[in-house]
Order: structure tokens, then C-alpha cells, then sequence
């Protein structure tokens, strides 16, 4: 009796098991064969936890889930966002910098992380030995606007304005040492002229003012500018980067118009600790880079005003150490006082 009772059970559980094999069975062939074969391959075998060092909404946290939300369904981990903000990026920053190694701490930035540095006197970290680069994301294309109530409807006739009046035209930007900040004070030195700059504590005063000509000049994301362009309550006079705006190719650069040495874009990428392995960095390059060119990614991307940018570790090491000495000269040469 007893041994019919174990049989029995034997059966039922024989049973499903075979019902749970095949219930896995069909969930994983009701998967695309390339997220099949990437989970089969990848090095990625526990969560991955991306930190943005600044807060929701912002451009790198829509970019940080948007590649999140795609690795995690390529390497079958969590892939979770977590914003660690505070000291402009700082704070996030160095919880990377002082992570464990191992390619499951991962960082997405902006170049917002070069900036700061020769801006603050004690910066916990070295962006450039404190980091592995993984690389690019996106691009964020910026314009330089002005005021209808400022005197002047294109560039030449801004910058003679400015040299005619230094000092005497106001500036917006989101706060000290900003890209829209620093940008601005690149454009100046390149110019030759003076402005005045008005810090806010984030773009949505800075844009208001704006728009209600309080300030008479700002440098914005393009897809932030377009609406008001539309509606005539700003002029824009330049594309801040080296090339035009697939959203506005009408828009000539400012280096197009003679403002020459000068292109600041917005750019965006991802980063681990020094010391992760090679064969990790590689993988999550190569990962990311997958993620990129897949062109459901790429129309969301561009949606959010970005333009994609994949390469290599190199390139992005190459870019971090030379935007860090570029804004480390601008703000030097533009007195800009370390907080």
C-alpha cells in the first residue's frame, strides 16, 4: 500500500515537472531568437543597479532606463535605475567610484561629470582614474536663443549688440557649472563679448524668465527651443554643437556663422568602477552598443531630443579626458570661482 502511495506521487510529480519543463519551454520559444541567444551568451549573471547621480526626468535618467529596461531583457537580470543625487553629480559619482569592480555598478552621466571638477575645491573622485568609460549613449543637441525684445535678429548683429553694450545683457542658465552655464561662457570667450549671468535653480525659472524677457539670452536643448520657436516668443540664433539638428536642419550652427573653435553639445554615457575586468567592459560595451542600433531604441531616444552615439571604451575615455582639460581651461579662463 505504501509503495502504491509512492508511486503515485512519484507520477503526479514526474508530471509537473514535465508540465513546469514545458511551461519554460514555451516561454523561452515565445522570446525573439536574438534576446535568446544574448542571454545564453551573457556575462551578466545577478542584478545590475545603474546609478544616475542626478534626479528623475532629467535626460541621462531617461536615457539610464531606457538601456536598463533592454539589458535587462537581453541578460534575464533586474536592471535597476537609482538616482543618488546631490553637489551637482557629485554624490552618485562617487558611490560608482567606490563600488565593488565587478560590472554590476554601472553609472550613466552626462558631461555634466567633467564639468564639476575643476569647479569644486574637493572633489571626492578622479573621472579619469576612478572610472572604467563603457561608452557613448546620445548626444544632446543645444541652440542659443534670445529675447524678441533684444535688438538684434541674428547672430552677427547679437554679438556687435553685446560688444556695443558688455556686460549690459543678462543670461539664463539651470545653475552654476550647468553645460547651458558653461557653454555660454565657452561662446563668450569665443565671441569676445560680456554677458551678465543670472543663475537659476533649474531650467523651468530659467525658461520662464525667458520667455517673459526678464533675461535676454539663454543656451536650451533643441527640442525644448522648437515649441516657443514656433510661436515666436523666442529667436534662435545657432546650433551650440558641430553639426546641424536632424529636428531643425534649417538652424546653421554657430560655427557655420563664424564663431569659430566653438562646439559644446550635451553628451551622455555610461561608466563603471576602475578595475572592472576587461572581458566585462567589453561584454557591456558590446551589450550597450546592440542596445543602440536597435531601431525601436534609437526612435525612443530620439523622441527625447537626443541623438545616438555608440563606440568604443576608448573613444569615451578619450572624450572624458579631453572635455575634463577643455572645461578645466574654459572655467580658469572665464574666472569662474571653485565652490
Amino acid at each position: 500500500m505504501t509503495s502504491s502511495i509512492a508511486a503515485s506521487r512519484s507520477i503526479i510529480l514526474s508530471r509537473r515537472s514535465l508540465l513546469g519543463a514545458t511551461a519554460a519551454s514555451l516561454a523561452l520559444a515565445a522570446l525573439p531568437a536574438g534576446v535568446m541567444s544574448a542571454r545564453a551568451q551573457s556575462l551578466i549573471q545577478r542584478p545590475v543597479k545603474i546609478i544616475v547621480p542626478f534626479s528623475p526626468g532629467t535626460g541621462m535618467d531617461s536615457l539610464a532606463r531606457i538601456v536598463g529596461q533592454q539589458l535587462q531583457q537581453r541578460s534575464g537580470q533586474p536592471a535597476v535605475v537609482e538616482n543618488r543625487v546631490g553637489a551637482s553629480g557629485n554624490i552618485g559619482s562617487q558611490v560608482v567610484a567606490t563600488a565593488a569592480p565587478d560590472g554590476y555598478t554601472l553609472m550613466v552621466t552626462a558631461n555634466t561629470f567633467v564639468m564639476t571638477p575643476p569647479l569644486y575645491k574637493n572633489v571626492p573622485y578622479d573621472v579619469v582614474k576612478d572610472f572604467a568609460p563603457i561608452g557613448m549613449i546620445a548626444l544632446g543637441q543645444m541652440v542659443l536663443v534670445i529675447h524678441p525684445s533684444v535688438k538684434a535678429t541674428t547672430l552677427p548683429e547679437f554679438i556687435a549688440l553685446a560688444k556695443a553694450q558688455p556686460g549690459k545683457i543678462d543670461y539664463a542658465s539651470p545653475g552654476n557649472g550647468t553645460p547651458q552655464h558653461l557653454a555660454m561662457e565657452s561662446f563668450k570667450l569665443a565671441a569676445g563679448i560680456n554677458l551678465n549671468h543670472i543663475p537659476y535653480k533649474g531650467s523651468g525659472g530659467a525658461v520662464q524668465d525667458l520667455l517673459g524677457g526678464t533675461v535676454g539670452a539663454m543656451i536650451m536643448p533643441v527640442h525644448t527651443a522648437l515649441p516657443y520657436l514656433a510661436d515666436n516668443r523666442i529667436r534662435v540664433l545657432g546650433l551650440t554643437g558641430a553639426e546641424r539638428s536632424a529636428m531643425a536642419p534649417q538652424i546653421a550652427t554657430l560655427a557655420e556663422q563664424g564663431v569659430s573653435g566653438f562646439a559644446v553639445d550635451l553628451w551622455y554615457g555610461m561608466y563603471a568602477p576602475a578595475k572592472t575586468p576587461p572581458d566585462m567592459v567589453k561584454h557591456l560595451n558590446a551589450e550597450l552598443n546592440q542596445i543602440l542600433a536597435d531601431p525601436a531604441v534609437r526612435e525612443t531616444i530620439q523622441k527625447q531630443g537626443m541623438v545616438v552615439r555608440s563606440g568604443t571604451p576608448d573613444a569615451l575615455a578619450q572624450l572624458t579626458a579631453k572635455d575634463l582639460a577643455h572645461w578645466t581651461k574654459v572655467i580658469n579662463d572665464a574666472k569662474i570661482q571653485p565652490e
